[in-house]
């Protein structure tokens, strides 16, 4: 009778075990379920796109607004996060403004299987794999992507880049590299040590509660004032690191944060619509700083989050 119910209860444990073990790795996974459904009920086309430069392929997540005229394009730089639902979400969002948006996947390639963001197991995974990101490789995706969209028949010329999170410090550090961006959008992330290349407004979108990154704008904004260049910092009351996923979270119990996403939503969109042609003047092919310009420039990771994050 004792083998028996060893018999009988030893599967069981089994499922539950198997369960346990995957449970934690499935609500990581679905965390964002609600951005899905939103991106699911959207009529706007959207597309997987490859982009390749020298021996590298970067997965873009492509998005076209419902308009009769050319649009300008986004490019869209992820959080720390990677390409999550919500990164994808937003360049929906924006698209549905009027714009063509280019989100591509930064960490393509390099996730298991070779795959990309969707193929790691945890968020801890993934965080990991971005502050393990070669600054020189992300520079060349974003040029890809810039570079693409530029050639997009529908387009118009204009090209803006927006960034959030760790995505928002690469959107400002872009700037001082890509020389025919008519704006730059950086949403709580920190400014390049260096501003004097820069040749885009930069426009800054900050929280109140989130010190670590608000305790450098200051000096940013004395760095490019310095430097002659145009930036605009605006801290919103009452919001937290990430206000601009968290504002829309429906689970989201800060009201900053719903306040801040909308009254910043609705700044980003007027300013890309006012947002003039970037310059062509000294470029190198499609837009990006000269070989030459570029050699022996230090290139550092924008950190947004706590490098001992990374360790976690």
């Amino acid at each position: 009778m004792l083998v028996a119910m060893k018999l009988t209860t030893l599967p069981s444990f089994k499922l539950v075990a198997a369960l346990l073990l995957v449970l934690p790795v499935a609500a990581a996974l679905h965390a964002q379920d609600w951005a899905r459904t939103r991106l699911d009920a959207s009529p706007r086309h959207r597309e997987y796109v490859p982009l390749k430069h020298g021996n590298r392929t970067v997965q873009a997540f492509v998005v076209y607004p419902e308009i009769k005229e050319k649009a300008p394009v986004v490019i869209l730089i992820h959080e720390i996060f990677g390409l999550s639902d919500w990164a994808k979400e937003m360049a929906d969002e924006l698209a549905g403004q009027g714009f063509i948006v280019i989100a591509p996947d930064l960490l393509s390639g390099f996730g298991p299987g070779g795959g990309g963001s969707s193929e790691f197991p945890s968020q801890d995974a993934t965080i990991k794999a971005v502050f393990a990101l070669d600054p020189a490789v992300v520079t060349a995706d974003l040029d890809a992507a810039a570079d693409y969209g530029k050639h997009l028949p529908a387009a118009n010329g204009k090209i803006a880049v927006v960034g959030f999170c760790w995505g928002g410090g690469n959107s400002f550090a872009f700037a001082t590299h890509r020389k025919d961006l008519s704006a730059a959008f950086v949403f709580y992330g920190p400014g390049p040590a260096d501003v004097s290349t820069i040749t885009a407004p930069v426009y800054g979108f900050y929280a109140e509660n989130d010190a670590r990154i608000g305790a450098t704008v200051p000096a940013t904004t004395a760095a490019m004032k310095a430097a002659g260049k145009a930036y605009e910092p605006i801290t919103y009351d009452g919001a937290g690191h990430g206000f601009m996923r968290a504002g829309e979270d429906p689970t989201n119990t800060v009201a900053g944060n719903k306040t801040a996403r909308e009254q910043a939503f609705a700044r980003l969109v007027k300013l890309l619509h006012e947002m003039k042609t970037g310059p062509k003047a000294g470029l190198d092919g499609d837009g990006g700083v000269t070989a030459a310009g570029a050699a022996g420039k230090e290139k550092q990771q924008p950190v947004c989050h706590d490098a001992a994050a990374a360790a976690m």
